[in-house]
């Protein structure tokens, strides 16, 4: 869908997602680790406060908009950042972009929250802006539903491209995110470090 505006909020965020992902690769991997542990989210850093103070971690809730910024690799960042290109311009269009960039980061702490809600004990961090950008997904699927979306399915190595409605692309993928999560909460399921929830 065209947009009547520029998306200048949606290019800053992506943006200071790429600084922020460059910043991590200048640092030697001990720096990269310890940036992870005190700006990733680590529910437990909240759930278990005496576990927190006895390895360091300051008393303070400023993870929950700092692990927006982090990214696990490349293909964390380019896929995380691709799908709020292709989605945030048009929910940026409609509420403007500072009534934006507030509803992104509303999404991305309540993503932050869920995940210690939903896994209380975890102590490994939960790095990247897929809480936030699953509320854009999220705002668009309300907003456009009947939008086109220009899909690729790869038939062994034959990419076959395709459009779908905007309302069974994200319903699809809001299923993959559903059972999947159920699946990481299974009883004698290996934890994956994936915040699904």
């Amino acid at each position: 869908i065209p947009t009547r505006h520029v998306p200048f909020a949606t290019w800053a965020i992506i943006a200071v997602n790429f600084f922020f992902f460059f910043r991590e690769l200048s640092l030697p991997p001990e720096a990269t680790e310890r940036m992870t542990y005190l700006f990733g989210l680590v529910p437990a850093r909240f759930t278990d406060p005496l576990w927190a103070a006895s390895v360091g971690f300051p008393n303070t809730y400023v993870p929950f908009i700092t692990t927006m910024f982090l990214h696990g690799g490349w293909l964390h960042v380019i896929g995380n950042m691709w799908v709020l290109w292709i989605f945030g311009d048009n929910v940026e269009d409609l509420m403007g972009p500072f009534r934006f960039v507030v509803f992104y980061f509303l999404c991305g702490i309540a993503a932050g929250v869920i995940h210690v809600v939903t896994n209380p004990a975890a102590r490994v961090p939960a790095v990247g802006a897929s809480g936030a950008i699953a509320g854009v997904m999220a705002a668009y699927f309300m907003l456009y539903p009947r939008a086109q979306i220009l899909a690729m399915f790869p038939i062994v190595f034959w990419p076959v491209f395709f459009h779908v409605p905007a309302w069974v692309y994200l319903g699809f993928w809001f299923l993959v995110q559903f059972f999947s999560g159920a699946a990481a909460i299974a009883p004698r399921t290996p934890v994956s470090g994936i915040a699904w929830w």
